[in-house]
């Protein structure tokens, strides 16, 4: 019988985080999701029957807060997604504002780090032999003119899964990235309506000709959090369609 886990899940109130929390929910863990948007957190946490906080990844102090209301109330995370993330924010190298990268880097990069520090001492203090899955994507290594801000943010979070990997080894915590291209998200799918030439752009250069669902980068998170994947850490996993064989 699969035991039940806790499973935070930040930017879980929409989008690509609230299908993964949707995901590990139907698996039977006991999620919680966590974003910066009160009324959004509520509204997806009630629709899903999990648990919602509303929690800046960007501000330790309130980390620290958040995860001791979580302990106390659903016991200690078992699983962290990181999934929080600034994806709307971008410019030419030769145009984008400084204020702006920093701003980018701040939540992607710093974020991240500060969500994986706080979760994984307190992993290592009660003995949990966790997981931890971040969200990166395939920009990380395959640029795209106008979004190299954040595609220079997720090279980071790479790099940021294979460090804790090999330093939480030996506490037998697992690092692993789910990177995808792009992802039909309904923000997306708004912005880029099926038979656009914007979309169409998109997919000519995706060698299984569609973009990802929300639902294919959800079952790659619970997988590499799951008991199929313990003998993987480090790794930074694409779901792409193909589309880093470009």
């Amino acid at each position: 019988m699969k035991k039940t886990r806790t499973v935070l899940v930040t930017g879980g109130a929409g989008g690509i985080g609230r299908g993964v929390a949707a995901a590990f929910a139907a698996a039977g863990d006991t999620v919680v999701v966590a974003d910066r948007d009160a009324e959004r957190v509520t509204r997806t946490a009630a629709e899903l029957g999990v648990h919602g906080r509303v929690l800046d990844i960007t501000d330790a102090a309130a980390i620290s807060r958040e995860l001791d209301a979580i302990e106390a109330e659903s016991g200690p995370v078992e699983v962290l997604v990181n999934n929080a993330g600034l994806l709307t924010v971008h410019g030419a190298l030769l145009e984008l504002a400084g204020s702006d990268l920093d701003t980018i880097l701040r939540t992607n990069v710093l974020g991240t780090f500060l969500m994986t520090q706080h979760v994984a001492r307190r992993m290592v203090g009660a003995g949990v032999a966790g997981a931890i899955v971040n969200i990166s994507s395939i920009g990380g290594r395959q640029p795209t003119p106008g979004m190299g801000g954040y595609e220079s943010s997720k090279a980071a979070v790479d790099a940021l899964t294979r460090w804790a990997a090999i330093e939480l080894a030996e506490h037998g915590i697992r690092v692993n990235a789910v990177a995808p291209g792009p992802v039909l998200t309904e923000m997306l799918a708004t912005g880029m309506p099926e038979g656009s030439p914007q979309r169409q752009a998109w997919e000519s250069r995706i060698p299984l000709r569609r973009l990802a669902a929300v639902d294919d980068v959800a079952a790659a998170a619970v997988f590499l959090a799951g008991d199929s994947a313990t003998h993987i850490t480090g790794t930074s996993l694409p779901v792409d369609g193909g589309q880093l064989l470009t």
